[in-house]
């Protein structure tokens, strides 16, 4: 298989390193974080200027119609100066979601506001203690005449503070863990019986828990069948992950960068510490996980838009294991080769290494997924 990138996707890159080269570097990474709304609108609008936010999306309401390695590529340059505006909530699976799932009404409403940079999405789906699993909901929608009325909670909304819009999971039949009974709903996220509290992630990214009570939706509302919303939000949360490992591969590299440069800087008994062979080994071990993750992310890229359900499964679920136990290693190896310096707020590292930690335990650590990659090898052999 052919895993060079077209030139398309090699200009696209390089515009966005340059782009975030010069506009997002540390420190104004830093100011972004500890701003009010966690975000810069000045940045996101760049993005949409450079037809970042539209690369994946439907030609025919705005976007290029690419696939999952542009995504790959965007994302990994988002993760090598980590990005806190919601590319991940917003377009992979918001706007993701309303493109394979929405009506053409929808779609026209939507996606074009979405791909100026005017519009924001977040899925709330996640509830407490469901540990990851997707048809855990017990967020009810109850009919009512031509309407609905939607009850219940969400936790973790990522960027569902920003979120002018939110595609709401919630149950009209049947009980928690039962996969039939889900549906997704696209609520206005100011509309009465929505209430918000957002708050920071231990990353600098931004999050939300949302109640939802007696919220009531117009029968327009309804994302993709009645019902059929848990499939939709598996192969949504696949896209995630997709998106996700891509983003690890970029942290991962620049961790790589600056615990080579700093033990080439940082003297023990006059000498860099960089010319010990032990720690030459470590570097090459880091260095080793991080193109073992890179093949992982690029054969999930290449295979989460398959309609084959099952082989999407097993895929998602080896490469976010493969890439969260990678991450684990690099982020550690990161850290104790830059000593104390490693663990301060002042320190890039830091930074990286949580951003890295916090991937590992979005949508399934390694732990969940190689239980689940077991279980689908048993059952589907």
């Amino acid at each position: 298989m052919n895993f060079d990138f077209s030139e398309e996707q090699i200009q696209l890159r390089e515009a966005l390193v340059r782009l975030l080269d010069r506009g997002y570097e540390f420190d104004k990474r830093k100011q972004i974080v500890g701003s009010e709304s966690g975000m810069s609108r000045e940045i996101w609008q760049q993005l949409a200027e450079l037809g970042v936010l539209s690369m994946a999306l439907p030609e025919a309401h705005g976007g290029a119609g690419g696939n999952a390695v542009d995504t790959l590529v965007i994302m990994e340059a988002l993760g090598r100066r980590i990005v806190v505006e919601p590319y991940l909530p917003c377009i992979v699976l918001g706007a993701g979601l309303v493109a394979r799932a929405g009506s053409d009404a929808q779609r026209a409403r939507l996606l074009p506001r979405v791909a100026a940079g005017q519009h924001l999405l977040a899925l709330a789906h996640d509830e407490a203690d469901t540990r990851y699993e997707l048809a855990s909901v017990a967020t009810r929608a109850r009919a009512d005449g031509g309407d609905y009325l939607l009850d219940g909670k969400k936790t973790v909304v990522l960027g569902g503070g920003a979120a002018d819009t939110l595609i709401v999971s919630a149950r009209a039949a049947g009980e928690p863990g039962d996969p039939a009974g889900v549906s997704l709903f696209l609520v206005d996220a100011t509309a009465p019986g929505v209430t918000r509290h957002g708050y920071a992630t231990h990353d600098g990214q931004r999050a939300a828990d949302i109640t939802l009570a007696g919220l009531r939706v117009g029968g327009d509302a309804l994302l993709g069948p009645a019902g059929g919303g848990t499939a939709l939000v598996e192969h949504a949360i696949e896209h995630g992950i997709a998106a996700l490992c891509a983003e690890a591969l970029g942290v991962m590299s620049v961790l790589v960068d600056l615990t080579s440069s700093y033990v080439k800087t940082r003297k023990q008994f006059g000498v860099a510490i960089g010319t010990f062979q032990v720690l030459q080994h470590r570097l090459a071990d880091m260095l080793m996980r991080v193109e073992q993750a890179r093949s992982m992310a690029y054969l999930l890229a290449t295979t989460v838009d398959s309609d084959d359900a099952a082989l999407r499964r097993r895929v998602t679920a080896a490469a976010k294991t493969v890439i969260d136990q990678a991450g684990r290693f690099v982020g550690q190896q990161a850290i104790q080769l830059h000593g104390g310096i490693g663990v301060t707020h002042e320190a890039p590292v830091s930074h990286y290494f949580k951003r890295l930690t916090l991937i590992g335990l979005t949508f399934g650590d390694a732990d969940h997924h190689l239980a689940r990659y077991s279980d689908l090898m048993a059952r589907d052999g």
